[in-house]
């Protein structure tokens, strides 16, 4: 069987990959399982183009398929941010509980119609004869006035979003619903058709 390579150190994140394509038709391996300790700067402006750095990156180091993902939290009332400053939204690594109350903050007195946001995750496929191939996936939320559930470490962002569909905060979503919004189910499965496999 021919292997794909994740562009990740995060084995959490490799053991997701694993789960969500275990019917494609490739032996899955993250960078740590085939002895890649490097890492690469991620320099991009988008998205997209971290998730090609990785891809490259990765892709070149382990001359195997590689899929990279990068992704993050787009407020649209703020245009957009913090999308890949993230973490570093305010130019220095910001703790979990510091990125909610930022957030909070930054949207004070704005409607909830204006507190519109999504996670998103952009996918970067690489082979010898293929790409780079994208995809995305995106979970849709209204960001609440306060925080409304604890923070799970990590994950800041979810203890502000409230997801319409199911009319829930996230943090309180059943396992079938959080399977029904998974975005990184989804760029997957359109980044499966690209692939033609």
């Amino acid at each position: 069987m021919k292997k794909l390579i994740i562009a990740s150190h995060n084995p959490g994140k490799v053991n997701e990959f694993k789960k969500q394509t275990q019917d494609w038709p490739f032996e899955i391996f993250g960078l740590e399982e085939i002895g890649i300790k490097d890492d690469v700067e991620e320099t991009g402006k988008t998205f997209q183009e971290n998730a090609l750095i990785k891809a490259k990156f990765a892709y070149k180091l382990a001359g195997l398929p590689t899929i990279a993902d990068d992704g993050g939290f787009e407020i649209d009332f703020l245009n957009g941010e913090p999308g890949v400053k993230s973490r570093r939204w305010k130019g220095y690594p910001m703790t979990d509980q510091e990125m909610v109350d930022y957030t909070l903050e930054k949207l004070q007195g704005v409607p909830a119609e204006k507190r519109t946001a999504r996670l998103k995750l952009v996918l970067c496929f690489i082979s010898e004869n293929k790409g780079p191939l994208f995809s995305e996936g995106a979970i849709e939320s209204i960001i609440t006035e306060k925080q409304i559930t604890p923070i799970i470490k990590g994950y800041p962002f979810r203890s502000i979003m409230l997801i319409p569909k199911f009319n829930k905060m996230f943090t309180d979503l059943s396992g079938e619903e959080h399977r029904e919004l998974n975005h990184r189910q989804s760029a997957l499965n359109k980044l499966r058709l690209q692939i033609g496999i």
